[in-house]
Parts: structure tokens; sequence; C-alpha cells
């Protein structure tokens, strides 16, 4: 699971602590087992050794190597060696499903007969797909035709015989194809006058891009050495003990030191391969990418152009080579034809840059609604930053502070702090920012895998804010977001409204195997790699965890992104919700008539068409991707395009500046053009104009 940080996050030092802890007790056990059996070990037998005495012995909870384990690692490994099933035959399957119980013994002697036999398999298959797919490709496909394709592996079997792969195949590639001949066929209408290509020219150009793209990716297989297929499996091995414990290559952890280094120019997103695609799975807040808006967690990136270049098909293209094509220069301009969640082919425009560090600092305003005849503050936190150098720098709890503190003079009625898309950072800050809101008290429980519980407290003595406060979260706002708003939902101290949060709950730290072993016969098999583990999870004062479940607001609004595969409970292996004894915390004088709020909230929700509209939205979008059987009729296929695109317009199209809202901001900017644009967004933004309207009820309503 490749991912590549394409931006600058925040630094954090907490990785580099645990390096050595257990560095003596796990290079004796390997010298040891090693060569009291008479084995010489190569590097498949010392990385493996190495990774799993580390996880075993450091992870929050380790898993016993036995059949039950050795199928999880099965289960995991065949889904991603052929993820779309369009290589292997069932009888490939049934021939690797002889080893599924065995992979555990094979970790403890360092043999990997299973992890050989399908490789070979692979390359095999692989070899024959490509002359399948040539020969597919050389004839034009009848799009007139009407037929379907199941998109979704996991609703078909392997195929039985060559026939049926052919079949599978075929089908594969018209679809694909199709996706291919439609954008060339949208991209000619915005080209300038003169010479166009005739519908079979675009046809024939658009099989001609897919025999490339397809050669390209059988080869990237093929040229693929054995030592990173074997990578690949021991990153598998761990993923199998929990999502976030990751087998790290060398290469991989060049990536990642490099993006901690604050380094980069690009577009500020962090790419993980997803299949056959690229997948934006993170914004970098600050970034080229979050100050433009448009590209988005779950994008599948298809194309990449340089300004008005021609783009470049990365359609099963290594993240790192895709990558190549996406940084830049400071200042240039990088094209990306991305495919949204939905179904919507979309050509996106970003602008090289660093990371603008003063974008991700908090940011306030004061928002009068005249219909209300009330004014409320408004707080902004993209991210939990804090300047972990110690050089005296900016923290995220001072900036609240000082931010409120503006709002506070201004004699706010209420507090509206948005963490949406806040995908955490500083713990510290975290609970300092909590401390702010309800004083003096326990804030998040840490239980480490000894079983011993930490309880981690705010100790501000006095509380600075006491009025309404509102918090907005989405399934985006993480880790730290989901720390802070859990903790003044339990105290009763605030209303969080949104959506239901993204659900990570647990820490992880990074032990290079460079670092551990140090033993100079070694030497040879280095550079060895990394292993990332998780070795502690976060649960609430209320003793409940933050892992997958996240927060459930107290006041659900639409969400665009709900029908995104989003999430920890998304994800194969994650560590499961559960409780510990809650903490010893007092409620926030004063009960919240969450009954009454909810009532009023909904009430309104049912009326505003912005919100009735996102709704409408998310449900169709839910539909088309439970809909995994497509179209392989051409005008069947344009239609359904059609219907997208004019749904998404519709939704920017209403989402139009609220006439009876008002905007100061009182954050410290000189850069007037800064300025109209956030408040132009805020302006246009149905769930402040709600968050504030429950403000006013919660002044209303008594509890």
């Amino acid at each position: 699971m490749k991912k590549h940080v394409l931006a600058n996050p925040w630094h954090s030092k907490t990785f580099r602590r645990w390096f050595l802890i257990t560095g003596i007790c796990v290079l004796t056990l390997l010298i040891c087992t090693a060569f009291l059996s008479g084995k010489e070990p190569d590097k498949y037998y010392v990385q493996s050794k190495l990774m799993m005495t580390v996880i075993r012995q450091e992870h929050f909870k380790p898993q016993n190597l036995n059949d039950v384990f050795s199928k999880k690692v099965f289960d995991l490994y065949i889904k991603e060696l052929d993820v779309n099933k369009r290589f292997l035959l069932k009888a490939d399957y049934e021939e690797l499903k002889e080893f599924q119980t065995n992979i555990d013994n094979e970790l403890r002697s360092g043999t990997f007969r299973f992890f050989e036999v399908a490789s070979r398999l692979l390359k095999t298959r692989v070899f024959e797909a490509e002359n399948i797919a040539q020969t597919i490709l050389k004839e034009p496909f009848d799009y007139t035709i009407d037929e379907s394709f199941e998109t979704d592996p996991e609703k078909r079997d392997y195929p039985a015989d060559t026939e049926e792969l052919k079949e599978i195949w075929r089908k594969y590639l018209k679809y694909t194809t199709l996706m291919e001949y439609h954008h060339l066929l949208e991209m000619q209408k915005t080209e300038a006058e003169g010479k166009k290509d005739t519908p079979a020219e675009l046809e024939a150009k658009a099989r001609k891009n897919v025999a490339k793209r397809i050669t390209r990716a059988h080869q990237r297989i093929l040229r693929k050495s054995e030592q990173e297929h074997f990578e690949d499996f021991l990153d598998v091995v761990a993923r199998s003990f929990d999502p976030h414990t990751e087998f790290m290559p060398p290469k991989e952890k060049e990536e990642f030191d490099i993006s901690m280094t604050g380094r980069l120019e690009g577009i500020g997103a962090v790419l993980q391969e997803d299949g056959e695609f690229i997948k934006v799975v993170e914004i970098i807040p600050g970034s080229a990418a979050w100050r433009q808006k448009e590209l988005q967690p779950e994008d599948r990136i298809l194309k990449v152009a340089q300004g008005s270049d021609e783009p470049v098909d990365i359609v099963d293209m290594p993240v790192d080579e895709a990558v190549k094509y996406i940084r830049g220069k400071k200042g240039t301009e990088v094209r990306l034809t991305v495919r949204k969640p939905d179904g919507q082919i979309k050509v996106i425009t970003l602008i090289r840059d660093t990371v603008i560090v003063e974008e991700t600092y908090a940011k306030s305003a004061i928002i009068s609604d005249q219909k209300l005849n009330r004014k409320f503050g408004y707080i902004l936190l993209p991210s939990f930053y804090s300047d972990f150098t110690g050089n005296g720098g900016r923290n995220s709890a001072d900036d609240v502070r000082k931010e409120l503190q503006k709002l506070m003079n201004q004699n706010v009625d209420g507090i509206i702090l948005d963490l949406r898309d806040n995908g955490g950072g500083s713990l510290v800050d975290a609970i300092d920012i909590s401390g702010i809101f309800i004083g003096n008290g326990p804030v998040v429980q840490v239980l480490n895998r000894s079983g011993s519980i930490e309880v981690k407290e705010a100790t501000n003595n006095k509380v600075t804010y006491k009025g309404p406060l509102v918090v907005l979260v989405n399934s985006l706002s993480a880790s730290a977001s989901e720390i802070l708003a859990a903790a003044l939902q339990d105290y009763g101290r605030a209303v969080i409204v949104g959506g239901q949060t993204y659900g990570k709950g647990t820490v992880q730290v990074i032990y290079d195997f460079d670092k551990i072993i140090n033993e100079r016969s070694f030497n040879e098999h280095k550079p060895l790699g990394s292993v990332k583990i998780t070795i502690q999870k976060f649960y609430r004062i209320n003793g409940g965890s933050t892992q997958e479940k996240g927060v459930e607001p107290d006041i659900t609004l639409p969400d665009p992104y709900s029908y995104l595969e989003i999430g920890e409970r998304k994800i194969d292996y994650a560590m499961p919700w559960d409780t510990i004894p809650a903490a010893k915390y007092k409620k926030w004088a004063g009960s919240l008539n969450l009954g009454a709020l909810r009532n009023n909230s909904a009430k309104r929700i049912k009326e505003d068409p912005v919100f009735i509209a996102i709704d409408s939205y998310v449900q169709r979008a839910q539909e088309r991707q439970k809909n995994t059987e497509k179209t392989l009729n051409l005008v069947a296929f344009m239609k359904e395009q059609k219907a997208i695109s004019e749904e998404t317009d519709h939704l920017e199209k209403i989402q139009t500046p609220q006439e009876h809202i008002k905007v100061v901001w009182t954050s410290e900017t000189k850069n007037k053009e800064k300025v109209a644009k956030w408040t132009n967004e805020l302006l246009k933004d149905r769930y402040i104009v709600e968050a504030g309207k429950i403000i006013n009820d919660m002044i209303a309503i008594k509890p």
C-alpha cells in the first residue's frame, strides 16, 4: 500500500524516540535464531524476522501466529495480488489456497513457498493477459450493443478457464476504452475551431491509449524484482495486524522522511495506489489543493498534464512514477483529470506551490445574522499545529485562545468552532484547547498494550469562554479533532454538529531496521526498511473508544462525504471499537436540551434547498456506487455522465452567498484577496448558517 505525500505535513518527532527501545533484544533473538538453526540468514529471512519480532513485542494487540492469522494474511494478499480478478484462474486460486493455513509456519521458519508460488503464477498470468489484451484492442468495439460489465471483483469469481478470462478482459477493455473515448469526445468539444477527428478516429485513438496503458501496467509487474514483490508481501503481513501497521521498504521510508522535512513543492496531497488507480487520500492544510478546494479525498487521478501540454495517462502507473508528473516547481500549472467517487470525470487545474503555513493557522471572524439579530464568533482550525522544535514557534492552542479573546471582546452571542476536514496533529494542543472551554479536567484516555491507562488532563485552571458553543465536524475530522469533539460532547459543554467523524483512535511509531540492527554481518542486506506499528489506543473520558465509530454528532446534517468509502470502519482489519472504565469527570453545569435542538434543526433542514440538494446528491451517489454493473453502451454512458455533471453543477449553482449574513474577519492579515475569498466561502456555507441558528436555539430554549 504505497503512499506518497506531495506537500508538507506537520513535523513530528514522536516516531524518533522509539527506534532503539527493543533494539538489543531483537538483534539477539535474530542472531541466535539464525545461527543456532545453522541457517545463513538471507535478506528475506532478516527482514521477516525483524518485522515479526518487533511487531509482536511492541504492537498494541499482538496476534498469535496461528491458522487464523495465516488465513487473514492469505485473504488480504490474494485480494491485492490480483485485485480485479483479471489474471488468476480458478485453478490458480485453488492451488494457492492450499497454503492458507501454513503462512504462519513459513513466517516462523523463514521459508516462503507461498510467496514464491504466488509470485510465479502472477508473472505467468500477466504475460498471458498482455497477449489477450493486445489482441482484443486491435479491433474497434461496438458501443451500440446493450451489454454491461461488473466492475466489482467481489461480485465475480475467478474465471474458470482461458475463454472466460478472455471475456472478462474483453468487457473490461471495452469499458476502459469507452471512458477514454468519451473523454476524448468531451475534450474535442473544448478545442479551438479546426480539423476535428472523426468518431472512428477518436475510438482508434482511445484503443491505442488504453493499449499503451495496459502494456505499461503489465511491464511494471513483470519488471518488479523478487525483492520488491517480497516487500509487498511483508506489508500485507504487517497490515493483517491492523491497517496502520505497515512495512515500509527503504524507498518508501525515504519518501516519508522527505515529506517530514517540508521541502516539497507540489499540489499538496497524499496519494496512494488503489488497484490500477492513484487515489487521493488526504489534502494537506495550507497547500495548493487545499486552497483551491476542487481536489478531494477518494478522487482517482487518471491523467496529468503540464500546463497546456498533452495529458499523460497515469492509470496503472506506480505511485512513485506518477508523482514525477504531478510534482513540479512553484508557480507552474498542472492539470489533473480525475474521476470523482460519483463517477464524474473532471479536469482540475492547480498552480503548484509550497504549503503556506499562515493558511493553516487558526483564524476568526464575526458572523452577523440580520434575520436573527445576533452575531456569532467563528473560529476555523484547519489543523492542530505546534512547534515541535521547541524554538518558540506558534501553536494552535495559543492561537485559538487569542482569536477567542478577540471575539469575546466583541460580545458575540456564541462561538462556532470549525473542525471540518481537520485531520488532527498535536495531541497536546487538542487537550489544551479543551481546557479553554472546560477548565481543568480529564480530556482523553490512552491505553497501552500492557493494559495501563493514562488519563491526560487539561490544566487551564479557569475557563476562558463559558457561553454557547457549537463544534462543526465531518467524516474528514480525525484523530485530535475527534478527541477534542468527544471531550466537549462528554462534558455536555458543546453541541457537536455535522457528520460522523473518521474514527482513527490509534497511535503509531516507526522502527528503522537499519538503526535497530547494527551487527556488521548484516550490512550486506541493508537497507532493510522500517515498520510502522500501532502501540496505543485512544478512549473518550466516558470510556468509549474513538476508534472505528469516531464521534457521532449531536445534530446530524447532510454530509457530502458520507457516501464515500472513508473512515476506519471501511478498512480491512481495522481495530474494533470497545470500551474501558470511564474517567472521573464532572459534567458542565446546565444541561443542553438536545432533543429540542435536534427537532428545530431537522425542521429547518427539511426546508433548506441547499441541504435538500446535498441530501439528494448523496443518496444518488450512494445508489451509483451500489450499482457496480456498468453499461457498455455509448448513448447510455453519455446520458449517465451528463446527469452526474448536471447534478453537481446544480449543487454548486444554488450555494450562493446569503444576503442576510455579514462577515467581518478579526484575524490579522493584510492580503485583501485572501480576505475576500474567505468571506465569500463563509457567506455560501449553509453549515455555518445552521450552526448560528442552533446557537440561537441554545439561548432561547431552556434546559
